[in-house]
């Protein structure tokens, strides 16, 4: 009955042989080949922990038979126990180190584990027994990828290209290294290589669809990632991805179906998006804390604490901000002022810079505020955390989060004792080690604190940051120049389209309806946006005409033609961030609707610093009532410009030295807790 079943297994009979190889357990419980090759079917149908089962059975009867040693070790990491299976792939090379196939698994386990400088020894032991391995040479490529020694990686994934040009993981892979040097065109050719020679590559039709969008093109994007989902529907990150390109490019069709679909996904536990697009859609905190955990979890493990009992003796606290975003980009144009308003007495600044150099006056004004900058753009993850830890950082502030140019690996390693999550990301990271996220009590309520992993440090006024010395253009724009008519009262919202749903341009569409002499005055990001919208406007009886889409501009230029607008409509779940601040500083009034997570109460929380709080509305029929309102009633919106001119100066939304100096005292508290011993708790600043 074993050489039949083993006959059975060797035909593709696995069905036959399963049942066979069971009947001779039922007889032999420590037959080898039978627990063997039962751990290899259900191996070879996905089936890991059953493979494993059958394997570990094995192993106890003959603890020192490399091929068992081997088949189990790699049943468990497949079914994601790489560390378990790091011990039994350690002693499969010890019983046959002449085997590269073992070598090179050993490699993939310990990359699996972020352990990438084990895994380039182990792929360099699978090549030195055969220089000609394809395979290990595609891994060794990736590692080095992921090390940020791009050049190297490149050079591998062609020397295994000149040995097996059919091997479509390796285009992929050099696609991936050519789109970290930001060569998008390239990498895209290297996928489509890829798919030419497997059509059902999930991985390269991701990879294209990331690029597609770094190149602006979210239909072609979008269909990338559908298409990445019909190979692999349990990845589903995929969903989440593909309608956060449609969203870019507002294309609504399926947005209830797509959206119910990535609510239950989320819900369940399973993945459904990536946190940032998902905060586009979301209005439940419960869901957003769970997709950002199941990411987290996924993507960003605990990897380590480099910093575990350090207390370092310094005159002054030790602030380290890592960003992907010093340069002229919002993250920076809300934090320059104050980065260069720290006190120099209490505190040194050090920025680890995962961006570039735009060579803008804000980076100049940047250098000059940080006593160091670091780059850490071409360094792996353990390495910059090590970089970190080498500065005896006191406290690590994440302005990325899942935003952006992200580096959440790095914190990770937990290279500081206190990690902050502030400004890039409005939600929780949900990983264990960060310690606090920066709040005010509108974006997070007090009965809100559940819904988040950090603990809250509560800033008074808002948590926002803002530059008070921001330059706004003296040149006078013309309606006519910004194609906009005349006589018409101006809506407007220069935020990005993503965050417009089909429920907030319902909205704007009564209120264009029912203010006949009004237009909607929206940012043109990306020429199949504008299509859409219009075509959307028409469907609900609104000329294509009274949506006027205004190009990108230099920022004090585009802050100067804010004068040309009436009032500023505001977007829901996610509202207008950097957007609203802009507004109120170039003077034009922000009609907002209160949500019900933290990037749905931003525009409420910088209204109410500004104090203008009666541009706060709850429920959509309020919001619309009150737009009309205004465009209907010119004295009280005048009244409120004149309003906000008077409070510009001296309300606490702009009163950047107050703001520095209580984000400083937030952070003398977290200092202060960690040196007394103290867990961190929930910090409430008046």
């Amino acid at each position: 009955m074993l050489q039949q079943a083993i006959q059975a297994f060797q035909g593709g009979n696995f069905e036959g042989a399963d049942s066979m190889l069971k009947r001779v357990l039922q007889v032999d419980p420590k037959n080898l080949l039978a627990l063997n090759a039962l751990g290899l079917i259900k191996a070879s149908q996905s089936n890991y922990r059953e493979a494993a089962d059958y394997l570990v059975r094995a192993a106890r009867i003959a603890p020192n038979d490399a091929l068992i040693q081997y088949n189990l070790a790699k049943a468990l990491s497949d079914s994601g126990q790489d560390k378990d299976a790091l011990a039994h792939h350690k002693k499969a090379v010890a019983l046959a180190p002449n085997n590269p196939e073992a070598w090179l698994n050993y490699g993939i386990t310990a990359f699996n584990l972020g352990r990438y400088e084990d895994a380039l020894v182990w792929y360099g032991d699978a090549l030195s027994l055969k220089p000609d391995y394809p395979e290990a040479l595609l891994n060794k490529g990736t590692t080095l990828r992921e090390l940020k020694r791009y050049e190297e990686a490149i050079a591998f994934a062609e020397q295994a290209l000149s040995i097996n040009p059919n091997l479509a993981e390796a285009w992929s892979n050099k696609g991936l290294t050519l789109h970290e040097l930001k060569r998008f065109d390239e990498a895209i050719t290297h996928y489509d290589k890829a798919l030419s020679l497997k059509p059902d590559y999930h991985e390269a039709w991701s990879n294209k669809g990331v690029a597609l969008n770094e190149l602006k093109k979210h239909s072609e994007s979008a269909k990338c990632f559908q298409k990445a989902l019909e190979f692999n529907a349990e990845d589903s990150y995929l969903l989440g991805q593909a309608h956060h390109q449609m969203m870019l490019g507002c294309n609504w069709a399926d947005y209830e179906k797509n959206i119910n679909e990535i609510f239950h996904l989320v819900n369940e536990g399973r993945k459904g998006a990536e946190p940032f697009g998902f905060q586009g859609i979301a209005s439940s905190e419960e869901l957003l804390k769970k997709c950002a955990e199941i990411y987290s979890n996924d993507n960003f493990p605990p990897l380590g604490d480099l910093s575990k009992f350090s207390q370092y003796k310094h005159s002054k606290i030790r602030i380290g901000y890592l960003c992907g975003e010093f340069r002229n980009q919002a993250t920076s144009i809300l934090m320059t002022r104050v980065w260069e308003l720290h006190d120099e007495s209490k505190f040194e600044i050090f920025a680890f810079d995962n961006g570039w150099d735009d060579r803008s006056e804000y980076r100049q004004r940047i250098t000059s505020a940080f006593s160091n900058i670091f780059d850490v753009s071409r360094l792996s993850d353990l390495d910059a955390a090590k970089l970190i830890q080498h500065n005896e950082i006191d406290i690590l502030v994440n302005l990325n989060g899942f935003f952006g140019l992200a580096r959440q690996g790095i914190f990770s390693y937990r290279p500081a004792p206190i990690q902050v999550n502030y400004l890039g990301f409005p939600g929780t990271i949900g990983a264990p080690y960060m310690d606090y996220i920066i709040a005010d009590k509108v974006v997070v309520p007090y009965e809100s604190r559940k819904h988040y992993v950090e603990k809250i440090a509560y800033l008074p006024n808002s948590y926002q940051a803002n530059d008070n010395q921001r330059i706004i253009s003296e040149k006078k724009f013309s309606k006519a120049e910004s194609g906009l008519p005349e006589n018409s009262f101006i809506f407007a919202c220069f935020n990005n389209n993503y965050k417009i749903t089909p429920s907030t341009f319902e909205v704007w569409s009564r209120i264009l309806r029912k203010v006949e002499s009004s237009v909607l005055w929206l940012l043109a990001d990306n020429p199949l946006a504008r299509e859409n919208l219009i075509k959307e406007a028409t469907a609900r009886g609104i000329a294509s005409c009274r949506l006027v889409f205004a190009e990108r501009l230099p920022l004090s230029e585009h802050l100067a033609r804010h004068d040309l607008a009436d009032l500023f409509l505001d977007t829901l779940p996610y509202n207008a961030h950097t957007t609203c601040s802009d507004a109120l500083w170039a003077g034009l009034p922000v009609l907002t609707l209160m949500g019900h997570t933290f990037p749905g109460r931003v525009s409420s929380s910088l209204l109410s610093a500004m104090g203008l709080s009666e541009l706060v509305t709850h429920t959509r029929e309020e919001y619309e009532e009150l737009a009309i309102g205004l465009s209907k009633n010119p004295q009280k919106l005048s009244d409120i410009k004149l309003k906000l001119a008077k409070n510009r100066l001296s309300a606490p939304l702009f009163d950047t030295p107050l703001f520095a100096k209580n984000l400083e005292n937030a952070y003398i508290e977290m200092h202060g807790r960690y040196y007394a011993d103290l867990e961190p708790d929930h910090i409430v600043l008046v």
